[in-house]
């Protein structure tokens, strides 16, 4: 059975191309979430393995959206990794702190954002 991810980025067009070059492994379904608003409805019809968590968004940004999930039954359970165009230090160390299992910056070649899925979701199963 394919592991879900969940996209949460409100720019379209690199949230389709992730998405497109995520299913074209054969080994993942994935949704995307372009509002914040809603993230937490997604994540509860979806229920996905990872979520991939863009900081920077209109309306709610990606440390509320971490903090939300972490205060939600079903949310607080799933890897974040958190893929952000800005590489500062401060985000990512608060990404961290909020739960956060990796932080990329943009833009990242398909073997980095892969090993980083895999990785979370052997650690969420126990097989790290």
């Amino acid at each position: 059975m394919n592991k879900k991810i969940l996209i949460v980025d409100d720019e379209i067009d690199f949230a389709e191309f992730l998405k497109m070059r995520l299913e074209g492994t054969g080994a993942y379904e994935v949704a995307c979430v372009n509002e914040s608003k809603n993230v937490l409805a997604h994540v509860h019809t979806f229920k996905p393995d990872v979520i991939l968590l863009d900081l920077l968004m209109s309306g709610m940004g990606g440390f509320e959206i971490c903090e939300m999930l972490n205060n939600d039954s079903l949310g607080s359970g799933i890897p974040i990794i958190v893929i952000s165009a800005i590489g500062d230090e401060t985000d990512k160390a608060r990404a961290f702190k909020l739960g956060a299992v990796n932080y990329l910056v943009k833009p990242f070649d398909d073997d980095t954002i892969l090993m980083s899925i895999e990785k979370a979701i052997r650690e969420k199963s126990g097989d790290a």
